[in-house]
């Protein structure tokens, strides 16, 4: 899993860097159980973070945004997250990427067990 960050009106230092990693890099055991036999050793996901801070003259509201997109086979989910604290927008960011990659994992497994179903209805008749 790649992991792409880009930051506008602020500097990214290296503890933010390694902040962003270490808790946007907490998602790829999610990504990584939706690995297939045939795709060993190849990046399953890209994820690209873009860290800004809305405006230079606000002190107070949710100043800072944080907006991840995670490029999956056949899926693209984009999440915005929003908070008063920059620490705080990065974690509420990779909650919400991780219900959204858990919703995409279910309907891939559902799928795939309906799809059985249906075969051995057929084969039992």
């Amino acid at each position: 899993m790649k992991i792409i960050i880009k930051t506008k009106n602020l500097d990214l230092t290296k503890d933010l860097q390694s902040f962003i990693e270490k808790k946007i890099g907490s998602v790829k055991k999610f990504i990584d159980v939706l690995k297939r036999e045939d795709e060993i050793g190849k990046t399953l996901a890209e994820v690209f973070v873009e860290v800004e801070k809305e405006t230079e003259h606000h002190k107070k509201g949710k100043v800072f945004c944080v907006k991840t997109q995670v490029i999956l086979p056949g899926k693209s989910l984009m999440v915005g997250f929003e908070a008063d604290d920059l620490f705080k927008a990065v974690v509420g960011a990779k909650d919400e990427l991780k219900m959204e990659i858990e919703k995409y994992k279910f309907k891939n497994v559902d799928k795939r067990r309906r799809l059985l179903r249906k075969a051995k209805q057929e084969i039992d008749i």
